[in-house]
């Protein structure tokens, strides 16, 4: 089994997140945001992913530290449960619509942290109290702490929750793939030999 835990305690938050690869899309988040729980329940649905998450944080200043900090540990129990890749496919993409948006996710499991974000907003809005820039930061942090390069590209799209949905879902997808096991590969799908 692939799996992981991780927790993380700061001043400004704390996260317990327990991760599966290999699981059915099953989860249990619990967020002090909402709209951030909904987008990664869909990430582990669309990815089969099973997940336990729970993050409290300093909402009462700002969402930003509670939502990096879960790209944080996200991102951790990625590579923990990866243990030493060995027969990955490595490498996953997805292009997924949400109604009139159209986002790609595009990413490499290389060992080489790096964040490509080709995202704008048709407006400047909150999703209730949910600022949208946050999941550039996200993103970011689980890359960063994952270890992969990470490209996201939004094609078009007029609804902002819809935009990040769409994301969201592709990332979950790409991951899958990535993630996958390949009988023919030997030891990492590096000609390196190493990841």
């Amino acid at each position: 089994m692939r799996t992981a835990k991780i927790e993380r305690k700061t001043r400004e938050t704390q996260i317990l997140a327990e991760m599966n690869l290999d699981g059915t899309g099953k989860y249990a988040i619990k967020t002090p945001i909402p709209f951030f729980d909904h987008m990664l329940t869909l990430m582990c649905k669309h990815g089969l992913f099973d997940m336990r998450l729970k993050a409290k944080g300093d909402v009462e200043i700002d969402d930003h530290h509670t939502v990096e900090d879960t790209g944080i540990v996200l991102g951790k129990a990625l590579k923990q449960a990866l243990g030493d890749m060995k027969g990955i496919v490595r490498y996953g993409q997805s292009s997924v619509t949400m109604d009139e948006a159209l986002a790609e996710v595009s990413l490499d499991i290389s060992g080489r942290p790096y964040l490509v974000y080709n995202v704008s907003f048709p407006k400047k809005s909150k999703l209730r109290e949910f600022d949208p820039d946050l999941i550039e930061d996200f993103l970011r942090a689980f890359a960063g702490s994952a270890g992969i390069t990470l490209h996201v590209n939004l094609s078009y799209g007029r609804n902002t929750h819809h935009i990040i949905e769409a994301i969201f879902k592709a990332l979950g997808r790409a991951l899958k793939q990535a993630v996958s096991l390949d009988p023919r590969v030997k030891g990492v799908p590096s000609t390196k030999g190493t990841l």
